[in-house]
């Protein structure tokens, strides 16, 4: 038979529940594999915050010495020459804050996930004396588990890294009303979890 006398066969359209469900199947998986690392990171940081005692290993170093002249120029402080002459001579980590000054004394702490150095100043000679703590590797995740003294970049991570949790969760309840034989069990743990926590919570509380 001449194929330019066989009629097209019209394409089919499948249904939009059908669509709905290859969409989330695709978004799910690969919002899961992107997300595998960071979901790691958090489950296993989220249970050394509970046991900070775990490998805990901590320095601690006091370091004395004088601040050049340029420190201070009247009763104003230099920060900026303090902070680069301090982390330059001592090797010094992490974001310097915390600054405070008077007639008396200045101090200003250095601060990394793990690791802080605390300096205060004598205001009349500019002599200085650090104290440098530098905790081990359990205490560093935990930090960075927390975001605390981790930077702009890691806060950002935190938040990019929960609402994919929230999108692979979405995507994974969407799939489950597609799977009839058990959904309603499977809704039914769901709330039961749910419900356990709030219980839970409102027991501590």
């Amino acid at each position: 038979m001449n194929s330019e006398h066989v009629a097209e066969m019209p394409s089919r359209v499948r249904p939009w529940r059908l669509r709905l469900n290859a969409w989330l199947r695709w978004l799910h998986i690969y919002t899961s594999m992107l997300s595998l690392i960071v979901v790691l990171f958090f489950s296993i940081t989220g249970v050394t915050l509970n046991h900070p005692d775990w490998l805990a290993n901590e320095s601690r170093v006091e370091i004395k010495g004088t601040l050049p002249a340029a420190w201070r120029t009247g009763k104003t402080v230099n920060w900026l020459e303090v902070v680069e002459f301090l982390r330059a001579k001592h090797n010094l980590r992490g974001q310097a804050k915390d600054y405070r000054s008077d007639d008396t004394e200045s101090s200003l702490r250095f601060a990394a996930p793990g690791y802080s150095a605390d300096g205060f100043i004598e205001t009349s000679s500019g002599q200085y004396t650090l104290t440098i703590v530098a905790q081990g590797f359990i205490a560093i995740i935990n930090d960075f588990h927390r975001g605390r003294n981790a930077g702009g970049v890691w806060a950002v991570l935190i938040d990019v890294a929960g609402w994919f949790l929230v999108l692979v969760s979405a995507t994974g309840l969407g799939l489950l009303f597609y799977l009839k034989k058990i959904r309603v069990q499977a809704l039914l743990v769901m709330v039961l979890g749910g419900a356990i926590m709030l219980v839970i919570m409102q027991m501590l509380t």
